[in-house]
């Protein structure tokens, strides 16, 4: 009997539909006497067509640089509607279309065109975004052809170049953390994201650096790094545009201490340990700074404030 039913399978046409293919196979395992057993096996394998067709979630929006070209935005397999509404009324998302379409964005000029996004992740710090992770189908119109379009989305960030003098040498007080994205110990600047739509650079600084550091900072003394780039940059540094929209304000503390808080300093733990952070202070010498570290952070941050001095934009540290 099951050789007779394989026999007469392979001769079903595969052009058929799944509805015919049953009826044709039903009548010839003589079943057709039975309508009720055709009615029930035809009623399971439409269900199970309708579970397998089913259509993903979509939302269609429109932006102001190509009006007549709506673009959809797609829910990968696993995302639920929960997490594809918060999403796409996100701030990360939202900035993400604002900066394509500024006048320095990819889309401004007509020469490329955004088709869809698929979004792929959703990351929730508690009640709001962390990451995305999204890919975004951008077309160059000249040739036809998609540009890179893959995307981590975290927003802005903030990061602090702390110096302190003390008996006549200049220190600097970085951090040391677990990444696991590289997987070693780094020593970098104390950093962290925006947590907030407020856009408050300078109290985002100062808090990270009291919560990584235990150093209170008054935010008057504090000095923009990336304010002294040119504005058509953003006055942000990008430290992987070519797969992470986060933008980085650097800034500048610079201060005097007793030899006595250096040696505290060195060492300390710290970090909300609640969240995971699990930080060491460390202090070194400015002059061995660019050695230390491959954090670009840090690095960027060196050259800022060196080419700032040279050029007499900073004055310097007050005795």
């Amino acid at each position: 009997m099951a050789s007779h039913i394989l026999q007469v399978s392979s001769s079903i046409s595969s052009s058929m539909s799944l509805h015919q293919q049953l009826r044709t196979l039903c009548k010839t395992l003589s079943l057709s006497s039975h309508p009720h057993r055709l009615r029930s096996l035809s009623s399971n394998c439409k269900m199970s067509t309708e579970t397998e067709s089913s259509s993903p979630l979509i939302h269609s929006i429109t932006l102001r640089t190509q009006l007549a070209e709506p673009v959809q935005i797609v829910a990968a397999p696993g995302i639920s509607d929960s997490q594809f509404r918060t999403a796409i009324n996100s701030s990360l998302f939202k900035q993400w279309l604002k900066n394509l379409q500024t006048e320095t964005g990819i889309l401004a000029n007509n020469a490329m065109s955004l088709k869809r996004v698929l979004l792929q992740g959703v990351d929730m710090f508690g009640e709001r975004v962390g990451f995305l992770k999204f890919k975004a189908d951008i077309v160059d119109k000249e040739t036809g052809k998609k540009v890179p379009g893959i995307v981590f989305a975290r927003g802005p960030a903030v990061a602090i170049l702390i110096l302190l003098e003390s008996e006549g040498e200049t220190y600097a007080v970085l951090t040391e953390q677990v990444r696991v994205p590289v997987g070693r110990l780094i020593l970098e600047l104390p950093a962290g994201m925006l947590d907030d739509d407020k856009g408050d650079f300078v109290g985002t600084a100062a808090r990270e650096v009291e919560e990584e550091t235990g150093i209170h900072l008054n935010l008057e003394d504090m000095i923009d790094l990336t304010a002294f780039l040119e504005p058509s940059t953003g006055c942000r540094v990008f430290p992987s545009p070519g797969g992470c929209d986060e933008e980085i304000s650097l800034f500048l503390y610079r201060g005097h201490v007793d030899k006595e808080i250096i040696t505290q300093l060195q060492g300390k733990e710290t970090g909300l340990r609640d969240h995971g952070e699990l930080i060491k202070v460390r202090v070194v010498s400015y002059k061995n700074l660019w050695r230390m570290t491959a954090d670009s952070k840090v690095l960027t941050a060196i050259a800022l404030y060196e080419m700032a001095m040279r050029e007499g934009l900073l004055l310097q540290s007050k005795t």
